[in-house]
């Protein structure tokens, strides 16, 4: 079975590698995005814009790490490459075995050859790497695979403060091979696929109705502060931990931290540590920073504004922090979300 000629070119053919003990979420959540699209444009009167489909090493049902089963439209030899438009490669469990396999391998190096764009989601990017497609191009992916990355192909500019690589503009190099984060950066990844092909409008209705931010920027980093308390947060620090991001421009020294967690400094900075893998004044740092990105996003702010809420004081403490963390600065990232920051 081959997928049928598309007169004109008018629907873009999205395609997904299907692999046993691959990420369900790695498959469905990107195609997810495209099959919303579709459903956004018929309700605005417009012709659908994707043909969404998963292919395997054979057609049939593949078993995902989860359980479940993806059934695979076709075999990856009955595709035909000068049909597709987007090829992406999955994470999970089972891409060590795909890395090794010579055929896979060999398919995706010819397939950046014909395809307009080849990514990957998560790990999957282990197997572009494995084919010498990230050589010499920014490249990111989870954050567990991030050091075997590195050590095993040093050729590739890995960032690891990277949700995806992709950009329309081509700042990374080459936006024709671009590459994403774990899990559910492949949603972003998705949406700023979308966003190039339909525009701004569409890909907000569809963050909108998937309830995601229509994008987190490619530069954003993996981790969210807001998200780290509940990993290893001790009973001692709980109190705390939920009174910070309502209280940032209050006194959050050590010894006025250590004070409200009922500790001595020492103990408190010891166990503070222990819990959480940040001292206390870098867990403050991230969260001051995850506050500052949300006003910047909101627009009608300053940087100014924006460094006294959230307690950093001068707009220089808040850009060096912003660098630190996020390797760009607060102006450039409010322009990402196409909003301008007021003067003063």
């Amino acid at each position: 079975m081959t997928i049928p000629v598309l007169p004109h070119k008018t629907v873009r053919q999205m395609a997904c590698y299907a692999f046993d003990n691959v990420m369900s979420l790695d498959v469905t959540g990107p195609l997810q995005v495209f099959a919303s699209a579709n459903e956004e444009l018929a309700r605005q009167g417009q012709p659908r814009a994707y043909d969404v489909l998963v292919f395997a090493e054979k057609s049939g049902p593949v078993q995902t790490s989860s359980g479940v089963r993806i059934y695979a439209d076709f075999a990856r030899d009955e595709l035909d490459l000068t049909q597709i438009d987007t090829v992406l490669i999955p994470g999970g469990n089972g891409i060590d075995r795909v890395c090794g396999d010579p055929a896979v391998v060999s398919w995706f190096q010819a397939a950046s050859d014909v395809v307009p764009r080849v990514g990957s989601v998560c790990s999957g990017a282990m197997v572009l790497a494995a084919a010498g497609m990230l050589d010499g191009r920014v490249a990111t992916t989870h954050w567990s695979r991030c050091d075997e990355m590195r050590a095993s192909y040093p050729g590739i500019g890995l960032v690891e403060n990277r949700m995806h690589t992709y950009d329309p503009t081509g700042l990374d190099g080459d936006a024709h091979i671009f590459t994403s984060a774990g899990v559910t950066a492949g949603i972003d990844l998705a949406l700023a696929l979308l966003e190039a092909d339909c525009g701004r409008t569409v890909a907000l209705a569809v963050a909108r109705r998937l309830v995601m931010f229509l994008k987190r920027p490619g530069g954003q980093a993996q981790f969210s502060a807001y998200l780290t308390p509940a990993i290893g947060a001790s009973g001692q620090l709980a109190g705390l931990l939920e009174w910070l991001p309502a209280n940032l421009q209050a006194d959050l020294s050590l010894d006025a931290m250590a004070a409200r967690a009922g500790m001595s400094p020492r103990t408190f900075s010891r166990v503070f540590t222990r819990d959480l893998g940040l001292t206390p004044a870098r867990y403050v740092e991230r969260i001051r920073v995850e506050a500052a990105r949300g006003l910047l996003q909101a627009g009608d702010i300053s940087i100014s504004q924006v460094a006294r809420l959230c307690g950093f004081g001068h707009p220089e403490t808040l850009r060096r922090a912003f660098h630190r963390h996020l390797s760009i600065s607060p102006q450039d990232y409010a322009e990402r979300f196409g909003v301008t920051v007021l003067p003063v």
